[in-house]
C-alpha cells in the first residue's frame, strides 16, 4: 500500500511539471495581464505599451539595481519597502553607492538579486515567487524579454512589466520614467518635486549658453575608461554626448558615431584634435580587479584619482592632441550615464569648458543639495576629477 501511496504522489509531481512546461510553452496573448488584474489602472511605459497595473504598488521587482538612484528619492524614510527583488548591478557596479545605503538601511543585503535578461540569467521562477505587483525594466532589456517571452509569461500570472529608460535618450525620457515612478508609487507630487528641481539646475547652464553663445571647444567623451582596454568608446548624439553640447561643448563624436554608444578608432580622435579629454569611469573593481579605471564616485579618493586619470594621457589617441598639450584632461563618475542626476554632470562639464561663465556654479553643491532635500544617505563629494593646469604638479 505504502508502495502505491508513493507511486501516486510521485505521478502528481510529474503531471504538476508537465503542466508547467506547457505553460512555459504554450502561446499567450499580450494582452493577458488586462484579463489577470481586475480594477487596473492602465498605463503607458516608456516603449509605449499600455499596461494595466493595481495601483499603488506595494512589492516591486527592479529589472535594474540602479533604478535605486530614483526610488531613493520618492521613498526616502525606507528605500527599501516596496523593494522584493533587483538585479544585482548596483552592487556590483556602484559598490560605493550600494556600501553608503548598506550603512544606513542593512536589510538591503536581505534583498534577492538576480542577473541579466540580456544574457539569459533572469529567473523568471524566481521572480513569480516573489509574487511582485509589477517588475521595472530598463528599455534595452526589451529584445531580449520579447525574444524570452517574459512578458506574456508573466502577464498571464497577472504580474505586469513596465519599461523605463534613464540610458539611452536620457534627456527625453528621464522626466517621464520619474513620472511613470512617481504614478507606481502613489508618490506624484514627490516626483514633480524633484524634475522642478532638475530642470531649474539644468538651466542654470542652458541659459547661460544660450545666452552667451560662447565658443564651443571640441570635446572627446572616453566612455568606461578602465573597463576596458579597448579604445576609442564613446557617445554619439546621445547621453553625455549631448550632455557635452548643452554644457556649451563639441562632441567630436557626433557625426561618426550614429547611435547613443558606439567607437573611434585612434587616428580618428587625434585627427579630431579634442581641447578637452574627458573620461566616464568609476570603481569597477568587480569586473576588473586592480584595472586603470579611476574610481570616482560618492567617497573617492580624488588623489589617486587624478594620479590614475594622469596615464590615459600617454594613450595613442591623444598623442599630440590640444588636450594633452594643455593637460586638459578630466574624469566624472559614468554613473551619471543612467541615473536622474544627468544635471550634476551638465553643470561640471560647463564649468571645465566655460570656467569664467560658470563661476557661481558648484556642481558638489548641487549635488549636496539634492541629497538633502531627496535623498537619505549623507553626501560625500568625490564624483570628478581634473589634472592640474599645465607646470603644476598633481
Amino acid at each position: 500500500m505504502a508502495f502505491h501511496r508513493r507511486w501516486a504522489f510521485a505521478a502528481l509531481i510529474l503531471a504538476a511539471l508537465a503542466g508547467l512546461l506547457v505553460f512555459l510553452a504554450k502561446p499567450v496573448r499580450s494582452n493577458a495581464t488586462a484579463a489577470a488584474l481586475p480594477g487596473a489602472t492602465t498605463i503607458t511605459d516608456l516603449a509605449g505599451r499600455k499596461v494595466p497595473v493595481r495601483l499603488p504598488v506595494r512589492r516591486v521587482i527592479l529589472g535594474e539595481g540602479r533604478q535605486l538612484y530614483l526610488v531613493a528619492a520618492l521613498d526616502t524614510d525606507n528605500p527599501m519597502q516596496r523593494i522584493i527583488g533587483w538585479r544585482k548591478d548596483l552592487i556590483q557596479s556602484d559598490p560605493d553607492t550600494y556600501n553608503a545605503y548598506l550603512r544606513k538601511f542593512p536589510k538591503i543585503a536581505e534583498i534577492p538579486t538576480f542577473g541579466g535578461f540580456e544574457d539569459g540569467s533572469f529567473d523568471i521562477e524566481q521572480a513569480i515567487a516573489l509574487k511582485p505587483d509589477v517588475i521595472i525594466m530598463n528599455i534595452e532589456s526589451q529584445r531580449a524579454t520579447d525574444d524570452a517571452r517574459y512578458i506574456e509569461k508573466l502577464g498571464e500570472l497577472g504580474i505586469p512589466v513596465v519599461y523605463v529608460d534613464f540610458r539611452h535618450y536620457p534627456m527625453e525620457n528621464t522626466e517621464p520614467t520619474m513620472r511613470l515612478f512617481g504614478k507606481l508609487f502613489g508618490k506624484e507630487a514627490r516626483a514633480e518635486a524633484f524634475i522642478a528641481f532638475r530642470q531649474q539646475q539644468i538651466k542654470r547652464v542652458t541659459d547661460v549658453i544660450a545666452a552667451w553663445q560662447p565658443a564651443r571647444p571640441k570635446v572627446f567623451i572616453e566612455r568606461i575608461g578602465g573597463y576596458t582596454q579597448d579604445c576609442c568608446l564613446s557617445f554619439g548624439n546621445e547621453n553625455f554626448g549631448k550632455f557635452v553640447e548643452m554644457a556649451g561643448g563639441r562632441n567630436v563624436a557626433h557625426d561618426i558615431i550614429r547611435g547613443t554608444f558606439g567607437q573611434l578608432n585612434p587616428e580618428q580622435v587625434v585627427a579630431a584634435n579634442p581641447d578637452q579629454v574627458v573620461i566616464t569611469s568609476a570603481n569597477w573593481e568587480a569586473f576588473v580587479p586592480h584595472g586603470s579605471w579611476i574610481g570616482v564616485g560618492p567617497g573617492a579618493d580624488l588623489a589617486e584619482a587624478a594620479h590614475k586619470l594622469a596615464a590615459y594621457t600617454k594613450r595613442p589617441a591623444y598623442a599630440g592632441v590640444t588636450a594633452n598639450r594643455n593637460q586638459a584632461f578630466h574624469a566624472i563618475w559614468h554613473q551619471f550615464y543612467n541615473s536622474p542626476y544627468q544635471f550634476v554632470a551638465i553643470q561640471q562639464l560647463a564649468k571645465w569648458f566655460h570656467p569664467g561663465l560658470f563661476a557661481d556654479v558648484d556642481p558638489d553643491a548641487t549635488f549636496r543639495e539634492l541629497h538633502q532635500r531627496f535623498l537619505p544617505i549623507s553626501y560625500q563629494s568625490g564624483y570628478f576629477v581634473s589634472l592640474p593646469a599645465k607646470g603644476k604638479q598633481l
